[in-house]
């Protein structure tokens, strides 16, 4: 079977991205250190820019990043117990047996799942764990700002969205998941942000990229001035929260 190619959505937009990208709760790399019988090493693939390699950073002793992106890479905050490394997800090239922890964060849906779940099984030690998880839309619990961001979502640059998306909108449970799974907290993202911090991360959607390159055009010009009597002074920071949908387990 032939691997699935790279996908690269994100390279051109690298600094955006580690710019706009939201940061996850330290609740959730708490937890994750509860999983694995040892905190020696963490392996989180398909890193971006290193948002939650820098989060394992503060449980795990040592975290090798990966990411098919160097861009990506590139753009990455340096860590002392980070290690950044290019390599695509089904070939990581780490030893086998060697990883405490896998991860994946908002990445699995762009992945060959299957010939990555076979590498992230060959790398685990024993008692070592695998944890994905995913978010989609935020909520700013006030409902005409809401309303205006999904249709965005849908209509403006829905058609763009790439198929994998739905397993983003369907939490990773349209996914296999060939591990014993096991139960997980509920934890979300939290952020207070401008408007220009929304547009910002708005800007990162590959849909939104894919909109740019087919129409010409970048769709947030007329997005912009629907969101700003919505939002007020756009310089005043709005609560905004994510839901993680978060899966684990360990090797059957």
């Amino acid at each position: 079977m032939t691997p699935k190619a790279f996908a690269d959505h994100f390279s051109a937009l690298a600094p955006e991205y580690a710019a706009w990208r939201p940061h996850y709760p330290e609740a959730l790399f708490k937890w994750l250190g509860t999983l694995a019988a040892r905190r020696a090493l963490a392996w989180d693939s398909g890193t971006g820019n290193g948002q939650a390699a820098l989060g394992l950073a503060g449980v795990f002793d040592q975290v090798i990043a990966t990411d098919a992106s160097a861009a990506q890479l590139s753009a990455a905050a340096p860590h002392p117990r980070v290690e950044y490394r290019q390599a695509l997800a089904e070939a990581s090239g780490l030893d086998t047996g060697s990883v405490d922890l896998v991860t994946v964060a908002q990445a699995l849906h762009w992945f060959d799942v299957p010939a990555f779940f076979a590498e992230a099984g060959r790398v685990l030690a024993p008692g070592g764990a695998v944890a994905i998880w995913t978010y989609g839309l935020p909520s700013f619990d006030d409902a005409p700002l809401d309303q205006a961001l999904a249709r965005f979502y849908s209509d403006a640059v829905g058609p763009f969205w790439a198929p994998e998306r739905r397993h983003v909108e369907a939490g990773y449970r349209t996914l296999p998941f060939p591990f014993a799974e096991v139960a997980t907290p509920a934890f979300e993202i939290r952020a207070d942000w401008t408007l220009d911090a929304l547009l910002g991360y708005v800007g990162t959607w590959s849909a939104t990229a894919r909109f740019r390159e087919a129409r010409g055009y970048n769709p947030l010009e007329t997005f912009a001035p629907e969101l700003l009597p919505l939002w007020g002074n756009r310089a005043d920071a709005r609560p905004l929260r994510w839901a993680l949908s978060v899966r684990a387990g360990h090797l059957r």
